[in-house]
Parts: structure tokens; C-alpha cells; sequence
């Protein structure tokens, strides 16, 4: 998340945590870009109004450089010039301020889908059901309570269905840029979640990763 106002940018961050999504925070134009082209973001939230680069030009050179994470301008600039103008910079939505937090995590999460190629929001494997929108997890149409870690893994995965995912790839993914990324706790949590789940929901490829299969 691209922001330089401190409390939109805390505001926005604890609703986005409490979701299960792991954020990080760049309040300039010069950090923004760095980290955009160094780290595998799922989506950016990207404010145009920055300090030390334009977040016009830090989604040009982003695109320019070959990073292809979605991008959601968010700002204050709501003429339809200015969306034209972002979204043939590269951006794959626009919202304007002031808005709605259930919104921009609804464009979120559609940005997110539109990634991994997945139509609906809600994933169903065997018996076990995953609601996207409301981080709900059901088996066998009883509720299942998952740590905020386990339901990162979880969708992930359920994102990412039918393709093998590392450790390495879902450590990056599940945590935050200056967090300790421990791939070795992945483990734990693929065993809980089999735990809670079932044995069947995620295939071990050994030494190479997890897979959830898509369905047939």
C-alpha cells in the first residue's frame, strides 16, 4: 500500500490485517517503486499525490520495468481525465476519495481473482467450502475457526488451485516485506490446516511445495 497520509494509511492497513492480508506500507513515491519491482506483490494500492515521485510516474516506470502485480489508484482526483489517464498508465482500478472500505476490499479481492484466473469468489474443494469475502471456512457445512496465518495459506492456495506452490513462495506471500519469513513454519501450518480440514484438501509434492487440485 502506497499511502502518505499516516492515519488513512493505519486505517486502511488494520482493516486489510484483520482480512488476513499481509501489507506494506510506502509513504513515498521512491520507496514505492523500489519495493514494487523488488517484491512478489498479489495487488498495490497505489495513491497519486506522493512525496519524492509522482504515483503517476512510479506506475509507469513499474510497468516499464516488467511488474505486473494489479494496481488500484486510489485518490483524491476523481475528473474522468485523471482515470484515463491511470488506467492506460497501467492500473487495473480506480477508486476516488473518500470511499468506502468495503469497497476497496471488494476490488481488492476481484483484482486478486482476476490474477489467479479465478471466477468466483468462493472456493469449493471435496467438502470443504472457503468464502472469500467474509474469510469463512466450512467442512462439511459445519464452521471452521483458522488463525489469521492458516487462512493466508489457505487462500493462497485456493487462489493458486491446480498450480504447485513452494514454501519459499508462500512464506513471501503470508508475511510482511520486514517480517521474518520463516518457511519452516509453513510446514506447521499445512499440518494444521489438514488437522482441521482433512488429509485429502492439500497434496505434498515432496521437496517441492503444496497443491490444492482444481476442481474436476
Amino acid at each position: 500500500m502506497v499511502e502518505d497520509e499516516p492515519v488513512l494509511a493505519q486505517q486502511i492497513n488494520t482493516v486489510l490485517v484483520t482480512e488476513g492480508y499481509a501489507v506494506d506500507i510506502a509513504d513515498d513515491g521512491i520507496a514505492a517503486e523500489a519495493l514494487g519491482v523488488s517484491q512478489p506483490y498479489d495487488t498495490i494500492v497505489l495513491d497519486m499525490g506522493l512525496p519524492g515521485r509522482d504515483g503517476m510516474q512510479v506506475l509507469k516506470n513499474w510497468r516499464a520495468a516488467g511488474m505486473r502485480a494489479p494496481v488500484l489508484i486510489l485518490s483524491a482526483r476523481d475528473g474522468w481525465t485523471e482515470r484515463v489517464d491511470g488506467l492506460d498508465a497501467g492500473a487495473d482500478d480506480y477508486l476516488t476519495k473518500p470511499f468506502h472500505m468495503p469497497e476497496l476490499s471488494a476490488r481488492l479481492r476481484a483484482m486478486i481473482r482476476r490474477k489467479s484466473e479465478q471466477a468466483s469468489p468462493v472456493f469449493e474443494r471435496d467438502d470443504v467450502v472457503f468464502d472469500s469475502r467474509i474469510n469463512q471456512v466450512m467442512v462439511a457445512g459445519q464452521g471452521i475457526s483458522l488463525t489469521a496465518q492458516e487462512l493466508a495459506v489457505l487462500s493462497y492456495l485456493f487462489h493458486h488451485a491446480g498450480r504447485l506452490v513452494s514454501r519459499t513462495e508462500l512464506s513471501q506471500h503470508i508475511y510482511h516485506h520486514d517480517g521474518e519469513r520463516e518457511s519452516n513454519t509453513i510446514v506447521v501450518f499445512i499440518n494444521r490446516l489438514r488437522n482441521k480440514l482433512g488429509d485429502s484438501l492439500i497434496d505434498t509434492v515432496r521437496g517441492r511445495g503444496y497443491m490444492i487440485k482444481a476442481p474436476e
